[in-house]
């Protein structure tokens, strides 16, 4: 979903990187020659082709225009043919019309008892704040994964992975990095790659946390697609909301990068707001 922005202390990240150093930044997954993250098994997964033709198809799957060889789609869609497809989950927030699907302890509550919501979708936040928690959780995301790799698709987006940032404090990135890694391991061994869904303050820590490349809202608009470039070595799937953003990300990186215009609701052809570019 459109991705929504918090301002992100500087110290924070410094005590991050701090307490992880220790924990993994040469990777569990090991590295290549250069220094950059190894695969967790080589060959086993197939990454996204850089700096090609893409659409951003959550809202709904169309016939992919001519020219795409990347779509993003629901996990209720089935993939595209002969292309590459990236099979988008809400993992770290739950639904409008699934909140009530999850135990009532699995859904983030404040001080007062009232389930921490994320204001703009109407979502309920999940408590992937200790580990007993974050293994129920991913064990019922892990099902629509293995969904994911049933159908056919080539890799796995966990929206949301910033939701750490709309807690009120309550979780924290060390939580989301903890919680993605347990879904990283799980679909990587049902042989999908796993993008990082936004969150560019926590790209350099992809050898923790296992993921593979970056689906990246209006990077070009907040001047960070260069950080999710270099994090994974341009395999970044960029959206841009506006023209401004698709200038500036198509400017600085048409020929690096797959990026796509798209309306906000990610609408389907027909649609009075639809948009692609």
């Amino acid at each position: 979903m459109p991705v929504k922005r918090v301002a992100v202390a500087l110290a924070a990240l410094v005590a991050l990187a701090a307490c992880t150093s220790g924990a993994g930044e040469n990777g569990e997954n090991g590295e290549n020659e250069d220094g950059s993250a190894a695969p967790p098994k080589p060959g086993a997964v197939r990454l996204p082709p850089r700096n090609a033709g893409f659409d951003y198809q959550i809202g709904g799957a169309y016939p992919p225009p001519a020219g795409v060889r990347v779509v993003a789609r629901d996990r209720a869609e089935k993939p595209a043919p002969s292309l590459y497809n990236i099979c988008y989950v809400n993992a770290f927030q739950a639904q409008p019309d699934a909140r009530d699907d999850w135990p009532a302890d699995l859904l983030l509550h404040d001080r007062a008892g009232k389930v921490v919501m994320d204001g703009d979708w109407d979502e309920a936040l999940l408590d992937i704040g200790t580990p007993a928690k974050r293994e129920r959780i991913a064990a019922r995301i892990n099902q629509w994964v293995d969904d994911c790799a049933a159908k056919g698709y080539d890799a796995v987006e966990p929206d949301n992975y910033d939701s750490y940032t709309r807690s009120r404090g309550l979780l924290t990135a060390d939580d989301a990095m903890s919680f993605v890694k347990l879904l990283s391991a799980h679909a990587h061994a049902r042989g999908l790659a796993v993008a990082q869904k936004n969150a560019v303050e926590l790209a350099g820590f992809k050898s923790r946390t296992g993921l593979d490349f970056a689906v990246a809202e209006e990077c070009g608009a907040y001047d960070e697609c260069g950080a999710y470039a270099e994090a994974f070595d341009d395999r970044v799937v960029v959206i841009e909301y506006t023209d401004s953003g698709l200038e500036k990300a198509r400017s600085g990186f048409g020929d690096r990068l797959s990026i796509v215009r798209r309306d906000v609701q990610v609408s389907t052809p027909g649609d009075a707001g639809y948009v692609r570019e």
